[in-house]
């Protein structure tokens, strides 16, 4: 179970879509804190996509609360910015990747890939 957590609606249901049509199943959070919830509430999700920039709670701090409840939860960050400014706020954190938005297919699945 894969969990996309970003604010905006459009991104969600992109992101839900193309996950799907690679072989995936899909939940999705409009902000931080319901990405939590979320995570809480099951013990299948073991991918979540993170926005950076969300309402309530970051996707920075959504990130850290998510390793204190599970360390090993595999975390990529979604963003509009740069992958070298995402990734270098998260160097050393443990992030499993980065994925530029607005979504490709073909990136999006080179980067699940790479998390199994």
């Amino acid at each position: 179970m894969v969990l996309i957590a970003d604010d905006e609606e459009t991104i969600r249901g992109i992101g839900r879509e193309m996950l799907q049509e690679l072989g995936f199943e899909v939940v999705t959070a409009s902000d931080g804190k319901e990405a939590l919830d979320i995570f809480k509430s099951r013990n299948d999700i073991y991918v979540v996509i993170l926005d950076l920039t969300m309402p309530h709670l970051d996707g920075e701090q959504t990130f850290r609360e998510l390793r204190m409840l599970t360390p090993d939860v595999k975390v990529i960050m979604s963003s509009g910015y740069s992958e070298y400014e995402v990734t270098q706020k998260f160097a050393g954190k443990g992030l499993a990747g980065f994925i530029q938005k607005p979504y490709k297919l073909s990136t999006l699945r080179d980067v699940m890939r790479t998390l199994s």
